[in-house]
């Protein structure tokens, strides 16, 4: 005798013996009756595998979860009618087309709870799709160049969408906070030019800019590189370079070999890399938390006889466009503001030295490499606020004198005022 949850026994052949065989073969018998047709049957297909001999029996009671949800209580007052006392076994095809419509309400049920969980995920699942292209490009590396300036572009087109009725003043202030970029034309091209042309225009700013910036890094990088490629290239595979934007600082692992090769471009792409990687899974697990709560507060619009899955496409579609428009902001001004922070008394021919060839992976030692000194150089600007001022009570002319002398304020110290 085997007792076992009602999914037992799948994929298992069950040998029997002679005694069995002779005996009537194995017997299911099933306590209850599952919500679903297809495990009840998969049940009975224990018995009578392959031209064995078997049997099957299923009892149910009217207080079954099945029966009391779905069985109607007309089968038991009708039972009661008939006569039949508590405990009574009753067979009936009443009873079994019963139990099957029951089976049948829930199978429907679940089936629908599927599809529709399912036309929920094909909306993440587009979005999934487009993210991890994207990771997938930054990890890999291979077309990391072509990603930045689809961001530009992308981040070029959503400035002029977004702020081009404002002032040629405002508009250029707005594109200096967001992302530290001058534009370099003037209020009369501004206020002429169209929608593309501005957006042409601004791409050509963003990428004079970057190529600068990149081209202040690898001035300061490379000196440094070439010299301990020379004395120590046989020791020192991967070298970090620390880059900040005066907020956050990374350590950027680069091929010490190929950035020499590469005259430095190996530092840009290893930066591209590190810092699209880190702000898009940053953003993404925020959009999905964002996701998990409209897919929770969408299921209201069923009050106001809307459909809740229309609600959450709409709304899942302008949340993926600014986590996107976010993303690219982020990782664009990071890129705009990148320098390495370089101790002013530490001498290249120092670094040098501090190099150690046992290593295999070496740190940049004379670069400015803590986020603790980035974070300390932020709180020396917030030490060299200007302190608040703080006003003292007056004192009224007819209260006593703080001088102690017992006279009234007016008639001692207060008396010139």
């Amino acid at each position: 005798v085997t007792i076992a949850t009602n999914m037992a026994g799948r994929g298992t052949d069950i040998k029997l013996s002679s005694e069995v065989r002779d005996a009537g073969g194995l017997a299911i018998i099933g306590t209850e009756r599952h919500e679903s047709r297809r495990v009840d049957r998969q049940l009975r297909g224990r018995s009578g595998r392959q031209g064995d001999p078997g049997s099957s029996q299923f009892f149910v009671s009217m207080e079954d979860d099945l029966m009391r949800l779905f069985g109607s209580d007309r089968i038991a007052k009708m039972m009661d009618r008939m006569g039949l006392e508590e405990g009574e076994v009753i067979q009936a095809s009443m009873m079994s087309k019963a139990i099957e419509r029951a089976q049948k309400k829930v199978e429907e049920n679940n089936f629908g709870v599927r599809k529709r969980l399912l036309e929920y995920d094909d909306v993440m699942n587009s979005q999934r799709e487009v993210v991890y292209s994207r990771r997938r490009n930054a990890l890999y590396g291979e077309r990391v160049e072509i990603d930045i300036n689809n961001m530009m572009v992308d981040f070029a087109d959503t400035l002029v969408a977004e702020h081009k009725g404002l002032g040629f003043e405002e508009f250029k202030y707005e594109i200096i906070r967001q992302i530290s970029v001058e534009p370099t034309f003037d209020e009369q091209t501004y206020n002429k030019a169209t929608d593309a042309q501005l957006s042409e225009l601004l791409l050509n700013d963003f990428t004079v800019a970057l190529k600068r910036r990149m081209t202040t890094i690898k001035s300061q990088a490379m000196p440094v590189l070439r010299r301990v490629y020379e004395e120590q290239g046989d020791n020192v595979e991967n070298i970090y370079v620390p880059i900040t934007d005066g907020l956050k600082g990374f350590n950027v692992p680069v091929s010490l070999k190929r950035a020499v090769e590469t005259d430095g471009a190996e530092i840009q792409k290893s930066f591209s890399k590190v810092l699209m990687l880190l702000l898009i899974d940053e953003n993404w697990k925020e959009h999905l938390r964002e996701m998990d709560e409209l897919r929770q507060s969408v299921q209201n619009a069923t009050y106001e006889q809307k459909d809740p899955l229309l609600i959450y496409k709409f709304e899942s579609y302008e949340l993926f466009r600014k986590m996107l428009d976010k993303t690219n902001r982020e990782v664009l001004s990071v890129m705009f503001k990148a320098y390495i922070p370089m101790k002013q008394e530490t001498s290249a021919e120092e670094l040098s030295r501090k190099q150690q060839p046992e290593r295999k992976t070496t740190d940049m030692s004379k670069l400015h490499t803590s986020r603790m000194e980035a974070a300390a150089r932020a709180g020396d600007a917030e030490k060299s606020k200007p302190a608040p001022i703080r006003v003292e009570k007056k004192v009224g002319r007819n209260d006593p004198c703080p001088c102690g002398s017992g006279k009234k304020y007016k008639n001692c110290h207060g008396r010139e005022e």
